[in-house]
């Protein structure tokens, strides 16, 4: 499947935050379908690697594959801090208008940014949903728990937060404020902005190899923690529009003198 370039997208440039925490096993054959993408994608695109202080071999592998390609950019947090901080890292280190998330799990296809691209610029996010999960019962219970009870609490109508599938433009997640599990709220938080979110139907695969990081501990108390949180900074959230401005470069040269 192809995009063709619109006039919004041949003025649009692209990167893809992924976020790696010991994923040795998996980040060659993440190439092989990343470039599947980076060959139909009518954007320039550059993935960004955000190495989560790996233990294992994923690092050098990083190094390795950077090297090789240019198209492949890569910065490594100097100790493990979490999925919400490797995001934002890698978005205060973005320098294109639109920014996409996926994991190194392969779990997902980047193939599916290609229907994403399609919605902008009439939405702000979009947001993958995983119709088909291929998951184990516990991690699709407790993570059918932590969407309901999230969703009840706040009630942002995203169906799937944690699909790690997005596209967000610059504007609206240069605004996210970097707090424990804000990866969980990233629509809420667009929404919060006034922006609007798409969500689309993706498809899901059995995890290629590796393990989980996540525990029925952090897929179900953790969460309904972190709801409590974003709800206290939704109450305390301010938004603000200009109405005028006035540059020193945009007067007149003799600055208006007498």
């Amino acid at each position: 499947m192809s995009v063709p370039s619109t006039p919004y997208l041949a003025t649009q440039t692209l990167t893809v935050l992924v976020p790696v925490y010991n994923e040795e096993e998996s980040l060659t054959q993440f190439v092989v379908e990343m470039n599947q993408f980076l060959a139909q994608t009518p954007l320039p695109t550059t993935v960004l690697f955000v190495n989560d202080g790996s233990t294992d071999g994923s690092l050098a592998l990083l190094r390795s594959i950077c090297g090789q390609d240019t198209r492949y950019e890569l910065i490594s947090l100097s100790r493990n801090q979490g999925l919400s901080t490797a995001i934002k890292a890698g978005i205060d280190h973005c320098r294109s208008t639109l920014v996409g998330y996926i994991d190194s799990d392969i779990q997902t296809t980047p193939l599916d940014f290609l229907r994403f691209l399609e919605f902008f610029p009439a939405y702000d996010m979009v947001n993958g949903i995983r119709a088909k999960r291929q998951d184990t019962l516990v991690k699709k219970l407790s993570s059918k728990l932590a969407n309901t009870v999230r969703r009840t609490l706040i009630n942002d109508g995203i169906q799937d937060t944690g699909c790690p599938l997005k596209i967000i433009k610059i504007e609206y997640a240069r605004r996210l404020p970097l707090f424990h599990g804000m990866h969980r709220f990233l629509g809420a938080l667009v929404q919060l902005q006034g922006g609007q979110v798409k969500q689309l139907p993706v498809q899901h695969f059995p995890r290629f190899a590796g393990t989980a990081k996540y525990t029925l501990w952090n897929r179900a108390w953790k969460p309904l923690v972190d709801t409590f949180g974003f709800r206290w900074i939704r109450s305390r959230w301010k938004n603000y529009e200009i109405g005028e401005v006035l540059r020193a470069e945009s007067r007149p040269a003799d600055g208006g003198g007498r």
